[in-house]
């Protein structure tokens, strides 16, 4: 009989310090980014914190490498991936993950996309930011850059230049639907030409600013907004955008909605979160990018920046029916 009393007198114990851990327990949403995002540098953390101030749950970042890479991995995962939320793919990439079947509707209104510089209009992929993608240089060490991508491509080989890989960088492959849209069919002789001034061509974004910054290369393909994180984070003004008369391609940032999301509410409440007001504002240093979104202070750094006289760019429908096709053209006869 004690024994008997002594378990049920363990297992109430035990139910009444197991409730109170029950109901502490909080909601969990789970988000796919790139590492550059969700990283200490990245918005990732301040979005993160500001979000759990709100939302009553814990978010957890799960990081790829690339906008390619999680793409890669949606489509391996399917609908067993363990995210809720996607957040980093680009426009480029948009008719690709749509093709998956795997997102859902984000009902966002277009204030959503209210900044960005051509129409915007997709009920699937909700834009949070945008840059146009440029070769950067450091005025100190190269007082005279090309004025038009002609130009950088007719340069003598003594001028050094990093990009990367648009098989694994989404960077890369902005770079090369940059030519792509200048030239047309006559791209790859374009990139033949330009080759002899390439250095290396780096897995990422982040390598290849890496060896611009130790002095390896002259300039490096980034985005027209890079100057301002030298000029606010570290008040040197001697790195440039150069500008080219051609005009400039157009990045645009992405996230989306999974169906087989197991938070669906949270997942609505985040991108509604990271489109709105609080979100956006966290774009321009966290990101070094534009916010989508109208209305969101810009730091003064900001308007020193030039910005393109024309936005190119393809349509995400003809990228992904040519996505492969191009880059092995590139991996034959331009990377040579």
């Amino acid at each position: 009989m004690r024994h008997v009393l002594s378990l049920a007198a363990a297992v109430a114990a035990a139910l009444i310090s197991f409730a109170p851990a029950r109901a502490q327990e909080k909601p969990a949403l789970t988000v796919m980014s790139y590492s550059a995002f969700a990283g200490k540098y990245g918005p990732g953390p301040k979005l993160k914190a500001a979000f759990e101030a709100t939302c009553g749950c814990t978010l957890t970042y799960l990081a790829a490498d690339d906008a390619a890479s999680m793409l890669a991995r949606l489509k391996l995962e399917g609908a067993a991936s363990p995210a809720d939320v996607v957040v980093g793919l680009d426009a480029n990439l948009a008719a690709e993950a749509r093709e998956t079947g795997l997102f859902a509707p984000h009902g966002l209104p277009a204030e959503a996309a209210s900044a960005l510089p051509v129409k915007w209009s997709d009920d699937t992929f909700a834009p949070f930011d945008y840059g146009w993608f440029a070769f950067v240089y450091d005025r100190t060490k190269l007082p005279n850059p090309p004025v038009s991508l002609q130009a950088l491509i007719d340069a003598p080989a003594s001028l050094k230049i990093v990009v990367q890989d648009p098989r694994s960088s989404s960077v890369g492959l902005g770079g090369l639907l940059w030519l792509r849209a200048v030239y047309g069919d006559k791209a790859p002789e374009a990139w033949l030409k330009l080759n002899n001034k390439i250095v290396t061509v780096t897995k990422g974004w982040s390598d290849a600013y890496g060896l611009f910054l130790k002095g390896e290369a002259d300039m490096v393909l980034s985005y027209t907004t890079s100057p301002a994180y030298h000029l606010i984070a570290e008040k040197k003004d001697q790195y440039r955008a150069a500008i080219f008369s051609e005009g400039h391609y157009l990045q645009v940032e992405v996230a989306g909605l999974l169906k087989a999301g197991k938070q669906p509410a949270l997942a609505k409440a985040f991108l509604a979160f990271l489109t709105g007001p609080d979100g956006q504002k966290l774009m321009p240093t966290g990101q070094w990018m534009y916010p989508a979104r109208a209305g969101v202070d810009l730091p003064p750094e900001f308007a020193a920046l030039e910005k393109p006289g024309k936005s190119l760019s393809i349509d995400p429908a003809e990228v992904a029916r040519n996505r492969r096709a191009w880059i092995n053209q590139w991996m034959t006869e331009g990377a040579r």
